[in-house]
């Protein structure tokens, strides 16, 4: 049975009507699966769902950069609470940066994930409104990333390895971040991703948006959900700078490399982590599933190593970015 609360994107829409109608015929069958006039609709109900199947493949399979990033944006796409609620086990949540305050858009904490214990950071955007206001939309402010800088250390302290989930458009550019030194902040936080002395996996979850996302995802493995995007600015920043018309964000887009597949080529990331057929948004259990599996990969590919070898191993791979092209 079809959603009706589902959210479609503008290119869905064709999705959208088959599965409208599929409801409709489903609503107006009885249990016997005729309608009101005795006319058997199973057959047209099955044939409508093949019909609406072959459409999402066919649509998923062709996706521009810029529908993409619609798909990445998905409001029903899985953010940092639901991957720690599903995969971490005894989370503790560890709040404030010890020198200002508490910044909810970043939230960290350590638990066990497969037997293994872990230290995970993620941005949380919030899913209705109350909450993505009390999250500011994943977008952070110093304390933010201070915080993380303070994880980190307890991380290297106890020797347990660091798990950073990225989705943030942004680090938030207001008045009182940057009285408050953001771009120090950033690169505080960068910096200790790069020089921790334990394993770090980062996967980008929906927006890895400039400085605020990279902040988080400096690790010795960086892995990318299928139709998320991850870019130095917005396709629609970049349009203003540029063109300034946001309504080239389009083009931008697909001047930009900011999926997955191009930044695999570019040795931006490291692996891809597939998506149900229809995104994240569509099984999200399935999903979170699968990010669990491709993270446990990546930490058990690291373990046994030393921090130097952490270290230089991180340096290499972000040296190697853009160099040696697939």
């Amino acid at each position: 049975m079809s959603d009706p609360t589902r959210t479609y994107l503008d290119f869905e829409r064709p999705i959208a009507e088959l599965e409208a109608k599929i409801e409709e015929l489903e609503s107006a069958a009885g249990s016997n699966g005729e309608g009101d006039d005795g006319v058997d609709v199973a057959d047209e109900i099955k044939r409508l769902r093949e019909k609406a199947a072959d459409q999402l493949r066919k649509t998923y399979a062709n996706l521009t950069p810029w529908q993409k990033t619609q798909v990445a944006r998905h409001p029903d796409r899985p953010h940092f609470h639901d991957f720690r609620s599903n995969l971490i086990e005894a989370f503790t949540e560890l709040s404030g940066d010890r020198s200002f305050g508490e910044d909810p858009a970043i939230l960290g904490g350590t638990g066990w994930m497969t037997k293994r214990p872990v230290l995970v950071i993620g941005h949380e955007k919030g899913r209705d409104t109350q909450t993505r206001l009390h999250h500011n939309f994943g977008m952070a402010r110093p304390e933010g990333y201070r915080k993380a800088v303070r994880l980190m250390d307890l991380a290297e302290k106890f020797q347990i390895p660091v798990v950073s989930f990225v989705d943030t458009a942004g680090a938030y550019p207001g008045l009182g971040a940057e009285e408050r030194g953001q771009a120090e902040a950033i690169a505080r936080s960068t910096e200790r991703c790069l020089t921790l002395g334990v394993p770090m996996v980062t996967v980008i979850t929906g927006e890895g948006g400039s400085g605020g996302a990279i902040a988080l995802a400096a690790a010795n493995t960086v892995l990318m959900m299928e139709h998320s995007i991850y870019s130095v600015i917005s396709p629609e920043g970049c349009a203003s700078i540029l063109w300034r018309d946001q309504a080239k964000a389009k083009d931008a887009a697909e001047a930009m490399k900011i999926t997955a597949n191009d930044l695999q080529d570019l040795h931006v990331i490291d692996d891809i982590i597939q998506e149900p057929m229809g995104g994240a948004h569509r099984a999200p259990s399935e999903t979170i599933q699968s990010v669990g599996k491709a993270i446990d990969r990546a930490l058990a590919s690291l373990e046994n190593r030393s921090a130097d070898e952490l270290r230089e191993q991180r340096r290499e791979r972000f040296l190697r970015i853009g160099r040696e092209l697939s």
